[in-house]
């Protein structure tokens, strides 16, 4: 066991020092953390997220005040259905009305409950797209400096490994390009995954009112 890992660890150390010996390993690192946090378009997405997250609050508000106002309504007739002076008619109308609105209240209940749902998995999937673009983006960038600069490696100076520890735990500053793509994602006038598919949605999809 000893011999083997002896062997495994030799040729573990074996490659890199090759390589460094005959001079041609280049590496780099990016921290790709502080390139999504400073990227324009995630700032901006960010704000989309946000305004959806801020109009379904609203709309799950203004259901639940609904919702309120039936079940005071209920409430009311069940005081009116309690009074002794109400006369058997008036009595056998006022609970199919109650029956009625209870039977409304449980639909909005559904209706509530399948809004919240629908509402939280599609801002997340909605989030999640935006994420996933944008971390395409940035990667492009990276793998764009990596080819003008023949990169041998690179390290994400913002990883963690799975002890919770620094993947780079050193590195010179020289070899660290972030803001180089920084400036290279925020470059006026430069098309985004965003700006792309916000212009071909508004081109395809017609103006409709929204629908709850």
């Amino acid at each position: 066991m000893k011999k083997s890992l002896s062997i495994l660890f030799a040729l573990m150390l074996g490659f890199p020092l090759a390589v460094f010996a005959q001079g041609t390993l280049k590496i780099g690192t990016v921290d790709m953390q502080r390139a999504f946090k400073e990227y324009n378009t995630t700032k901006e997405a960010e704000a989309k997220i946000n305004d959806a997250k801020n109009a379904a609050i609203k709309e799950y508000d203004d259901r639940a005040q609904d919702y309120k106002k039936a079940l005071d309504e209920i409430n009311n007739l069940n005081k009116q259905l309690e009074s002794p002076a109400l006369s058997a008619d008036k009595k056998t109308q006022t609970a199919k009305d109650r029956d009625d609105k209870i039977s409304k209240i449980k639909n909005m209940e559904r209706e509530i409950s399948d809004f919240r749902q629908t509402r939280e998995r599609q801002l997340q999937e909605q989030l999640m797209r935006m994420r996933e673009g944008i971390v395409k983006e940035i990667t492009d960038v990276v793998m764009e400096k990596v080819k003008a600069n023949n990169l041998d490696l690179v390290f994400d100076k913002s990883g963690m490994s799975i002890n919770g520890v620094p993947v780079v735990m050193y590195s010179h500053d020289n070899v660290d390009f972030t803001n180089d793509v920084i400036t290279v994602l925020n470059k006026p006038g430069r098309a985004t995954a965003l700006t792309t598919k916000t212009s071909t949605s508004a081109s395809a999809t017609p103006a409709r009112a929204a629908k709850p």
